[in-house]
């Protein structure tokens, strides 16, 4: 069966039940928790003058890419028909979006602390304590809006898959590109300001304990494949070895069996529910 991710806000009450219930079976199983714990790690240990592999450099896609497929192959040991949805931000802009109501992500929140407190994430509702994190509190957190008021408009996005190359020297937080324009530290700031918008753990580097990560990087994801579509003689750099970066065929860890060259193809993985449409891909 082919995987097809879909806008989440298209999703069925169904299919928005299947995955929000396969996620809590991770978290129960602890398998989660392994997630965030090996972003936590990467993300701490990425650095602009250092080794930088899932941040920071130009892995940054193929790095989430594979990221996001092993934690997809999980949700489907879980239930075969869940596939990892997206959040077109630049689409469902407001707290007040479905994304955010109580059969879903969940959105209320206690003004002081931020405390979730409704839908399948609350901590009160007993199935999602945090053992991964910044501090000792258990409970999941977040500031819609509170850490930067407006998320990335869709001629901001534009404005980025419009970039004709890839990364370039010195391949870090400085960088001129389409990979740091999209990663958020120059320019218009795409997935930073993502995650400064929804505020709380999303800010952190176990930014997964929060379950809309996976929706805001399958969207980052499907930024990078239009940009591949835009782009088809604009291809991963560096194509040859640099320090303290992964060039096109180096290993990418910590799973030391792939490369960014194997990441370049969403279709031998999943398509978007746009490829095959009357939306433009």
């Amino acid at each position: 069966m082919t995987t097809v991710r879909k806008n989440q806000a298209t999703l069925t009450p169904d299919e928005k039940r299947a995955f929000v219930n396969a996620v809590l079976e991770l978290k129960r199983t602890g398998i989660y928790d392994r997630y965030v714990n090996a972003h936590n790690w990467f993300l701490m240990n990425d650095d602009d003058f250092g080794d930088r592999i899932g941040h920071r450099g130009p892995s940054f896609l193929p790095w989430h890419r594979r990221f996001l497929l092993d934690f997809e192959a999980s949700l489907q040991r879980v239930d075969p028909k869940v596939s990892l949805p997206y959040w077109d931000w630049t689409a469902d802009r407001t707290a007040n979006s479905s994304l955010w109501a109580s059969d879903f992500m969940g959105g209320t929140r206690r003004g002081r602390d931020g405390q979730v407190l409704d839908g399948p994430f609350a901590y009160q509702g007993g199935k999602w304590p945090l053992t991964v994190g910044v501090d000792r509190r258990t409970y999941l957190r977040r500031g819609l809006g509170s850490g930067t008021p407006q998320l990335p408009t869709r001629a901001d996005v534009d404005s980025v898959i419009a970039m004709p190359v890839y990364d370039s020297a010195p391949w870090n937080s400085a960088s001129n590109g389409f990979r740091n324009h999209l990663e958020g530290w120059r320019g218009v700031n795409l997935h930073n300001r993502v995650h400064v918008w929804v505020g709380g753990h999303m800010t952190s580097a176990a930014s997964p304990n929060d379950p809309v990560f996976w929706l805001h990087h399958a969207f980052i994801d499907k930024l990078w494949a239009e940009w591949q579509a835009k782009n088809p003689k604009s291809g991963y750099l560096p194509a040859t070895r640099t320090a303290n970066v992964v060039d096109l065929r180096s290993v990418l860890s910590p799973w030391n069996n792939v490369t960014p060259a194997d990441m370049l193809d969403h279709h031998r993985f999943y398509t978007f529910d746009t490829e095959n449409g009357s939306q433009r891909y």
